[in-house]
């Protein structure tokens, strides 16, 4: 039998049975969820387990299977009501994390969309003893779907604050510092470059992010960028290096539509195309 054909019956017994064994919780028919309330927030499971475990089961033995099963689901609501009286609102707590791209085995279970090419956003949970990635099956059983908010939580509570300083790379060229010591989230910055960049900028700028307190900016304006390149690569390299928390040891090109494009950092390394026919544009340094 296939999971479809046992829904009828299957979600009649839901019904019947979830007075008894899970009095506050009811059956949303129009999405075939079992929702259970939590603190301010409701936990939502899915009845396709319970519907693949009957249809692999004689009809006789169901009313066992869908019991066991809407337990299991009222035992995950007493684990979220916990873990919601932890955090208090964990809405409140959610962060956005930006790192290098995640390979696939590292994204599984994980709340990740990417970020680009070559980074990947990561929501958090900034608690100091019991925080760390958003889980998948965490956001569910904390009720936790739509997550645009996190963005402006990261901005206001970690963001609104760092500091933003020139300093001397070579003699006559700074490079722009944006920065907030101990921070785990300015790295999130990476697509906003262009804010802490001087207008107008035609040309984009070089954007290191050697860890993740500090952005390095190097905003294009002449050729002078190919005297700068080899220069500010090695301290992008060495600042990932000896870093606590450290990001993308490289250099990328930031322009267009908040795209990066990576550069190597030798002078005599080729170009992208793209970027060695923005090099020929360039006015000379002076």
């Amino acid at each position: 039998m296939e999971p479809l054909d046992a829904a009828a019956d299957v979600h009649a017994l839901i019904r019947d049975l979830l007075p008894v064994v899970a009095p506050s919780a009811w059956f949303d028919h129009g999405t075939a969820e079992v929702v259970l309330p939590v603190g301010r927030s409701e936990a939502r499971a899915s009845t396709w387990t319970a519907l693949e475990r009957c249809a692999r089961e004689p009809r006789e033995t169901w009313p066992g299977v869908v019991d066991e099963w809407v337990r299991e689901v009222g035992q995950r609501a007493f684990l979220a009501v916990g873990e919601m009286e932890l955090f208090g609102d964990v809405r409140e707590l959610l962060r956005l994390r930006i790192v290098p791209k995640l390979a696939p085995r590292d994204r599984e279970g994980l709340v990740v969309v990417p970020a680009g090419d070559h980074f990947d956003a990561m929501v958090m949970i900034e608690h100091p003893r019991y925080g760390g990635p958003l889980t998948k099956a965490r956001a569910g059983l904390l009720g936790l779907r739509k997550l645009g908010y996190v963005m402006t939580n990261t901005h206001d509570r970690e963001l609104a604050d760092v500091s933003v300083r020139d300093q001397p790379l070579l003699p006559g060229r700074d490079v722009r510092v944006v920065t907030k010591p101990g921070s785990r989230y300015v790295s999130a910055l990476l697509s906003e470059v262009e804010q802490f960049l001087p207008g107008p900028n035609r040309h984009g700028a070089l954007v290191g992010v050697p860890c993740h307190s500090t952005l390095l900016l190097y905003p294009i304006t002449s050729t002078a960028v190919l005297e700068v390149l080899p220069v500010f690569a090695d301290v992008v390299k060495e600042m990932h290096a000896d870093a606590d928390d450290p990001c993308a040891p490289g250099v990328y090109w930031s322009h267009g539509e908040r795209r990066l494009t990576p550069l190597a950092g030798a002078a005599d390394t080729p170009a992208p195309g793209e970027f060695a026919s923005l090099l020929m544009r360039l006015p000379d340094f002076p």
